[in-house]
């Protein structure tokens, strides 16, 4: 059995040294629940790793917390990349849904009394 060094993982890459040293994106960050998806635009042969193994989580909408769980980096780390993606056109973004408004009660409460009478 011969004793070969492992090959060095994504996760134990420092973030800086993935990133390039960048800490932000240089714009408005992307916040954990927006949503990202690849566009259909040709990958240059470029990339990084880190950026070939985004896309290949973003075939379909996908939260940015959810590509950092997949990649193993931290969401700060994957803004940067997404962020790269985003001026490069590979990737497309969509702002997370708002939350929605509470109904009003009163309102319900007519519906329901609807409802009831029309039994």
């Amino acid at each position: 059995m011969t004793d070969r060094p492992e090959e060095p993982r994504a996760s134990a890459i420092r973030p800086y040294v993935i990133t390039g040293g960048r800490a932000e994106t240089g714009g408005e960050p992307l916040s954990w629940e927006s949503l990202v998806m690849a566009t259909e635009e040709a990958f240059p042969a470029s990339l990084q790793p880190e950026h070939l193994a985004i896309l290949a989580h973003c075939e379909g909408l996908i939260s940015v917390a959810e590509v950092a769980a997949h990649i193993g980096q931290p969401p700060s780390v994957i803004q940067v990349l997404l962020f790269d993606l985003l001026e490069w056109g590979l990737v497309v973004t969509r702002p997370p849904i708002p939350p929605a408004e509470r109904a009003d009660v009163t309102m319900l409460r007519k519906v329901l009394h609807g409802l009831e009478s029309n039994l």
